[in-house]
């Protein structure tokens, strides 16, 4: 899909509607958009038509990067701009290997940016919201189909992920987000006020935000860097989009397909690069309307003290909607299906080698529940496969750069040597090819120890084994006091009585709580995600919440009647 900056030949005639100062729609009347359901899943079974295809959508990536790497620029008002700064993104199975090189961004080219997108504004906000959807529905349509495995190659190799992750991230979760985003634009023009005193006619208008937003990637999930300026963008704005690093390759082609769809340039602008460079630059300009980001607590906290800092320059409070860290629980009751609890915190503390915000590491067992349960989740992690996303059949592959491999190790050594806490499974690392951590279990006596506390994003869950006579509010009361974040978690019993004091005293301790299911996995449309406290505006990506940070709602009022006297009838004298 890579290809040079200019447009296919067949979208040249839409490309110009949108280019021009038209702001005016020649459709009359009302639309309706298609029925909007999730995505299905594909389950690539040996043998089945989207196995073959994915693995011909690899080998096709493969023997192109072996053979050139692609060069990925900037691309600012359509253009691609290589700015003589370029980077490696590298294979985490296999860091010898590069799926891409790209140029990073710069200062200069984020202010072209900004005026570049301010340019295209105007005609992007004035399109009726049927022809900006039409674009995202467009793109769903072309990503489901026609660019589904060539992605879901791009994520497995360039952000390791397994077959399993790839799909239900790249292909069904983007796909969702664009085609629900168009569904929630729709939900919220329709809120229109219900009540219009005689001869009056109410309107509310949702308005796109005065400026441009500042749009800030994770690697972990290609949905979530696609959604972020999406969102905006559905509802009229323009955005700057500064994918990660280590995500630039599957961005880019998600940009691509956004082109094919229709989007018109400058109103998402992709610039790839350095963070703290886009920061510097986009933060400090007066026409900032938001800043939409997913990423680490101290970034955003960082992106917030610097918003404050310069509010005397801004022409509008600019929005900070950001989805940051987690530490996220299971609590399992001593009237749990522990077989389910098991097979439940594996996938949900293993899947994508722990890299979700909403990933299970921390676990509270009582101690003669932990004696059974001990053995048989240690089994089921033993059964773990490690290895390179080529093998269709493994669980888990490498993490996803140097930096977090180093950072995950030093959580293992130091438990490995903490007075209070123990490795009761894996722990081994190796860097030599790729960047590959054994799942790792890790037991501990101390509620407060580091590993229960901290964000750690790697393989590693943490194991407290509570006192088998602590009142179980109390144990609630110990999960949702523990950690600063407040994302996800879940209740495993069967005891209803349980279940309910669990929602009670742990209403505040995730933005995405769960019954008897692990605490990953949301899905658009079905669970909004995002929390609170220290993880978060909670916003819910995904939902009409987060699209109306994205407007500015108007009130208009509209009187058919004349006025032909100015008093009220409680003036007027009695003759």
């Amino acid at each position: 899909m890579y290809r040079a900056a200019s447009r296919p030949s067949s979208l040249w005639s839409w490309t110009r509607l949108f280019s021009s100062s038209y702001t005016t729609s020649p459709w009359s009347g009302t639309s309706k958009l298609p029925q909007i359901k999730n995505e299905p899943f594909l389950h690539y079974a040996p043998g089945s038509n989207e196995h073959q295809a994915l693995r011909k959508a690899i080998d096709n990536l493969s023997d192109t990067v072996s053979k050139h790497v692609p060069h990925v620029g900037c691309i600012v008002n359509g253009k691609m701009v290589m700015t003589g700064d370029t980077m490696p993104q590298k294979m985490p199975h296999d860091h010898h290997r590069h799926i891409c090189k790209f140029d990073q961004l710069n200062e200069d080219l984020v202010h072209r940016a900004i005026q570049g997108a301010l340019e295209a504004k105007e005609s992007w906000a004035s399109l009726p919201q049927d022809e900006r959807s039409a674009v995202f529905l467009k793109a769903a349509d072309l990503l489901s189909s026609k660019y589904r495995q060539e992605l879901n190659a791009a994520v497995m190799l360039g952000q390791g992920k397994n077959v399993w992750q790839a799909e239900v991230d790249a292909a069904v979760e983007t796909t969702d987000f664009w085609r629900f985003g168009a569904k929630w634009a729709e939900f919220i023009h329709g809120q229109q006020p219900p009540e219009n005193a005689p001869h009056v006619w109410n309107r509310m208008d949702y308005r796109p935000l005065e400026g441009f937003v500042a749009c800030m990637a994770p690697f972990n999930f290609i949905a979530i860097s696609a959604n972020l300026p999406s969102s905006p963008v559905v509802m009229g704005n323009v955005a700057l989009w500064k994918p990660a690093e280590n995500a630039t390759h599957a961005s880019y082609l998600l940009y691509e397909i956004l082109r094919e769809a229709g989007l018109p340039d400058g109103v998402m602008q992709f610039l790839p690069g350095d963070g703290k460079v886009f920061a510097n630059a986009a933060l400090k300009s007066p026409h900032l309307a938001g800043v939409h980001f997913t990423g680490s607590t101290n970034v955003f906290n960082s992106i917030w003290k610097e918003v404050g800092d310069n509010l005397d320059q801004y022409k509008t409070y600019p929005r900070i909607c950001g989805e940051t860290g987690g530490k996220n629980f299971h609590v399992v009751h001593p009237s749990a299906d522990l077989e389910h609890a098991v097979h439940s915190t594996i996938r949900g503390a293993f899947e994508y080698q722990g890299q979700k915000c909403s990933a299970t590491s921390r676990l509270y067992v009582p101690k003669q529940v932990w004696k059974v349960m001990k053995p048989l989740l240690v089994s089921e992690a033993s059964k773990i496969k490690l290895g390179s996303p080529l093998d269709f059949s493994i669980f888990m592959t490498a993490v996803i750069n140097e930096r977090a491999y180093d950072r995950i190790k030093g959580y293992i050594h130091r438990a490995r040597t903490s007075a209070s806490s123990h490795v009761i499974f894996g722990g081994d690392t190796d860097k030599s090819k790729g960047y590959f951590i054994h799942p790792t279990i890790v037991e501990t006596t101390d509620p407060f120890y580091e590993s229960l506390k901290e964000e750690i994003f790697g393989p590693v869950l943490t194991v407290y084994p509570y006192d088998d006579h602590m009142p179980f509010e109390d144990v609630l009361k110990l999960v949702n006091s523990t950690s600063k974040y407040g994302l996800t978690g879940s209740i495993f019993a069967r005891d209803r009585n349980v279940i309910q004091s669990a929602l009670h005293h742990l209403r505040d301790a995730a933005g995405n709580f769960y019954i008897n299911d692990k605490c990953t996995g949301s899905i658009v449309g079905q669970q909004p995600f995002g929390g609170s406290r220290m993880s978060g505006t909670n916003d819910k990506s995904g939902s009409a919440f987060n699209l109306m940070r994205w407007v500015s709602p108007r009130s208009v009022k509209e009187l058919f009647v004349p006025l032909r006297d100015w008093q009220y009838p409680s003036m007027k004298s009695i003759d």
